[in-house]
């Protein structure tokens, strides 16, 4: 929801961004794997209980997320690109899961009913995109819903920053996740009739 409505505000930073970078000779994939670095090192932030570093480098990762798909639709957008960028972002997320799971083993049941809500969630969005025939400003059709990538970081910001309700956060994040999933579903149901 976020994403879709609150873009205009802060694409003005990321136009920018991507322009510095651009300058730089750097390629929207390359900023890519940076961006997949460093947001793979926010589970192993908090699993070595330094949750502020890991909130910073997953929001960190999130901006330059959203700075290498601007690059490429300045530059050649290519499909290798969107895999990479939707592949890394699901390894993100694991990775923040997982570094939660393994600092706090008593909330492993539900950061396991997360990723499944995650994973069914993913899966309606990806198939929708792939069948649809509308198109967006991104190389595939972009279904929008109550949680998208700034909710989910949001959620595992409070998740992280807030271990102490870690369960509760957790299975809010997982209700939210749930509701979203049956959202697309039933737009998939309108759309691709």
């Amino acid at each position: 929801m976020l994403d879709t409505h609150g873009r205009k505000y802060v694409q003005p930073v990321i136009e920018s961004t991507a322009a510095v970078l651009l300058k730089w000779k750097l390629s929207a994939n390359q900023v890519t794997a940076i961006a997949f670095v460093i947001g793979v090192s926010s589970g192993l932030l908090i699993f070595l209980n330094q949750p502020v570093l890991a909130v910073i480098v997953l929001w960190l990762s999130g901006f330059l997320d959203a700075v290498d798909g601007t690059m490429a639709r300045k530059t050649k957008p290519s499909p290798w690109g969107t895999v990479m960028d939707i592949t890394f972002d699901r390894v993100v997320e694991i990775s923040v899961i997982l570094g939660l799971a393994f600092a706090f083993p008593e909330a492993q049941w539900v950061l396991l009913l997360l990723s499944c809500s995650i994973i069914v969630s993913m899966t309606i969005f990806l198939t929708v995109g792939a069948l649809s025939e509308k198109q967006g400003v991104k190389s595939f059709y972009y279904q929008a819903g109550v949680a998208e990538r700034t909710e989910g970081f949001i959620l595992f910001s409070l998740m992280i920053l807030f271990s102490g309700q870690l369960i509760w956060l957790t299975l809010l994040f997982f209700a939210v996740e749930l509701f979203t999933a049956f959202q697309r579903l039933f737009e998939a149901k309108r759309i691709l009739k």
